[in-house]
């Protein structure tokens, strides 16, 4: 090998890893592969470097997650309590921003007038505004019906605050009802099995969901 070859030699795979490793640790929130391409030196393979780390931190008190599209760096699911705070600050879901974020969750791409037909009530703007301030939906593709009306799905931020790795691995309605976040009965039709919504879009003090 020349040193014009050594030049434009990738690192070895060890090195790949700890670079890698170094900008998960550092990064404010998931990572894309093609994020990792774009930092890494050429000829690297964050692909590979990402399995082989994740297979190394297995077991370990820190995990390498896939989140979506992308790669985070997170405290393994049995040490969370460890984490939590004395005192926390909670944020207020209306019952009828749970139910829009449910019916978009599971049926995402999904548009407000499919939304308010599933409810079986008009969704407020105030809702939706709502949802896409905590970053939980964002704006998806246009459909390809009269109108171009716009669809909504939920996003990495989403599904990193619950602990999920797509969409996919959503809990069913049972999971739901045991973890606290639906009320006991039937609320609305955004799950399979689940009765049509009640009449009533920003009803206070009914069924809530809380964020840390």
């Amino acid at each position: 090998m020349t040193d014009n070859d050594s030049l434009f030699a990738a690192p070895p795979m060890a090195e790949q890893e700890r670079m890698v490793e170094a900008v998960l640790f550092a990064s404010a929130g998931p990572v894309t592969v093609r994020d990792l391409e774009q930092r890494l030196p050429h000829g690297c393979d964050p692909a590979e470097a990402l399995m082989n780390l994740r297979a190394r931190y297995e077991g370990r008190g820190v995990r390498i997650v896939r989140v979506g599209d992308a790669w985070a760096m997170r405290t393994a699911p049995d040490l969370g309590w460890l984490m939590q705070k004395e005192t926390v600050e909670t944020r207020k879901l209306s019952r009828a921003a749970i139910e829009t974020l449910a019916i978009i969750a599971y049926h995402q791409p999904v548009t407000r007038a499919e939304i308010e037909e599933i409810r079986g009530v008009s969704v407020s703007r105030g809702t939706v505004d709502q949802l896409l301030e905590m970053e939980w939906i964002r704006f998806g593709r246009r459909k390809m019906t009269p109108g171009r009306p716009v669809t909504f799905v939920v996003t990495q931020v989403f599904l990193d605050h619950f602990g999920l790795e797509n969409a996919r691995d959503l809990p069913g309605l049972k999971e739901l009802r045991a973890a606290g976040l639906l009320e006991s009965r039937p609320a609305f039709g955004a799950l399979p099995g689940a009765t049509a919504a009640d009449d009533e879009d920003e009803a206070p003090g009914q069924s809530e969901l809380f964020e840390d």
